[in-house]
């Protein structure tokens, strides 16, 4: 049997806190390790529990959640951690600054239940799910003041360039097998040539890679 994924929640909002811990607690497989209402906490639990998937908030007092992101994925011994950040915001500076620390996420606060459920899994799977609004307003921030060019798409199979243009769009690992009728596995696979390839650091720099390179339009 699978163990289920361990999640840990941040949030100064006790309120929110409970209320994802009993839904959470409610999915068989995943469960919750821990919840801490600071950054600092936050980064502590992780160290001592170890969670596959942290649910993060961005503003909190003292060491907030950008700072407490950065600390996690670089820390060597939680290199399996994932971050999901949750804010409130479709885009500030804080969420632009979550991404460069290396949250593999990002989703409302608001988001449907069933939506955050699937994204924990996904998060843990190694995929960066997006809310929609969020997603469009930070490709078009990252447009219009790029920090980094990806590689010519020149490199890249004829494959490669639909799979780069679909994660672009957002779609998951499944949707994209479904959309181009191959394997999950091989999704996977190609996901992988195309991390290195783009020299991306995860699967969120690909979907700024897929509007850099022109096979994704921001929407209007």
């Amino acid at each position: 049997m699978t163990a289920p994924i361990r999640v840990l929640l941040v949030d100064d909002q006790a309120l929110l806190r409970h209320s994802l811990a009993a839904v959470i607690g409610a999915t068989p497989d995943l469960v919750v390790v821990g919840q801490a209402e600071t950054g600092d906490h936050g980064v502590a639990l992780a160290r001592e529990l170890r969670p596959d998937v942290v649910l993060m908030d961005l503003r909190m007092p003292g060491r907030d959640g950008i700072a407490a992101t950065r600390d996690i994925t670089t820390d060597p011994d939680l290199a399996h951690t994932k971050v999901l950040v949750l804010t409130m915001f479709e885009l500030d500076e804080h969420v632009n600054g979550a991404l460069r620390a290396g949250a593999s996420g990002f989703l409302l606060k608001d988001t449907d239940l069933d939506e955050l459920i699937s994204a924990v899994r996904r998060t843990h799977a190694g995929e960066s799910p997006f809310a929609p609004t969020v997603l469009t307003h930070l490709v078009e921030h990252y447009l219009s003041t790029p920090r980094h060019q990806p590689p010519p798409a020149d490199g890249l199979t004829q494959r490669e360039v639909e799979i780069l243009t679909v994660i672009g769009r957002g779609l998951s690992n499944t949707e994209i097998a479904d959309t181009l009728s191959i394997s999950v596995k091989t999704v996977k696979t190609h996901v992988g040539k195309l991390l290195s390839k783009l020299e991306a650091r995860d699967r969120a720099q690909l979907v700024i890679a897929a509007y850099n390179l022109g096979l994704v339009v921001p929407q209007s």
